[in-house]
């Protein structure tokens, strides 16, 4: 009597989560007057003064401890910590210089990347349907750095950043809220050191403007509660679910870049993102055909 509204709160919490991501060109958009790092900084200081109250609340302390106290773990976290932070600002450029369709592109190679990934370095096998869907991604790249390359580095960087830190948060034995409340704490520091810079020079745009500031302060409610709400949809949903609801975020975004942005999209970037999303819908329809057969079976 229960699993339905559950399975139905999992899908409004995911496609939140995914929903709220492929709605961040908009938001950046509304700051393209202020330093991408400053957004980054104000990202981090913003996200751990909410974290850390939520952590108190929710009676997180001992598990957030044990973390603090696992040298090997606390390792892992600061690797992974470096490696959102360069994704967050990449990604935050990128934004501010009217490139979300490289951007959107990152997150579409993003679960490709994955595949390849776990292949190369967790020593994963491969299913016909995902050697295919690999193939064709990496022939839309090829085409995009034969044809119109200029913005190939912004794609492929976010992805293997977000890839990277994907893979980190994968091994490390940490929770996700745990794990970010970590991150942000060990990022907090160096925020702190630029916007103290920043504010030294005359660049930086906090309290300047009413509306600007507002929505800095916004910067950590809009880094957490989509990946509060991603946790909620993890444990509700099945992965092939999430596997399928992640594709939401950056097809937003790509709307988003053609249309409200007026992003040109030429010849090569059609056909290079016609590749991946030809190698999605080999990705989705294996898995979703190999969840079918698994089922029949059982």
């Amino acid at each position: 009597m229960t699993h339905q509204p559950e399975s139905r709160r999992g899908l409004i919490h995911g496609a939140t989560a995914y929903g709220l991501w492929g709605l961040l060109p908009l938001y950046f958009h509304l700051l393209d007057q202020v330093d991408a790092g400053e957004i980054v900084a104000q990202r981090v200081l913003w996200s751990v003064v909410l974290l850390v109250p939520i952590v108190l609340v929710l009676g997180r302390r001992a598990s957030l401890w044990a973390v603090l106290r696992n040298p090997r773990t606390m390792a892992m976290l600061a690797a992974s910590a470096v490696l959102i932070a360069a994704n967050w600002l990449l990604y935050v450029w990128a934004v501010l210089h009217h490139q979300v369709l490289a951007a959107s592109m990152a997150y579409f190679l993003n679960p490709l990347l994955n595949i390849a990934m776990g292949v190369a370095l967790l020593g994963e096998r491969l299913t016909r349907a995902q050697a295919v869907a690999v193939l064709l991604a990496g022939a839309g790249v090829a085409v995009l750095a034969l044809g119109a390359g200029g913005a190939l580095w912004i794609s492929l960087t976010i992805a293997l950043s977000f890839a990277f830190y994907g893979l980190i948060r994968k091994l490390a034995p940490v929770e996700a809220f745990e794990g970010l409340t970590i991150e942000t704490l060990l990022l907090a520091p160096f925020a702190l050191g630029y916007l103290v810079w920043l504010s030294g020079h005359g660049g930086m745009s906090f309290g300047r403007e009413g509306g600007t500031t507002a929505l800095l302060v916004l910067a950590g409610a809009v880094t957490t509660v989509p990946l509060l709400l991603f946790a909620a949809a993890a444990r509700e949903l099945r992965m092939a679910t999430l596997g399928l609801l992640q594709f939401l975020a950056p097809t937003m975004q790509f709307l988003l870049a053609i249309t409200l942005f007026g992003e040109r999209l030429d010849p090569a970037k059609l056909l290079s993102f016609g590749l991946i999303w030809a190698g999605l819908g080999v990705y989705v329809g294996g898995s979703v055909l190999g969840r079918t057969r698994r089922d029949a079976v059982a």
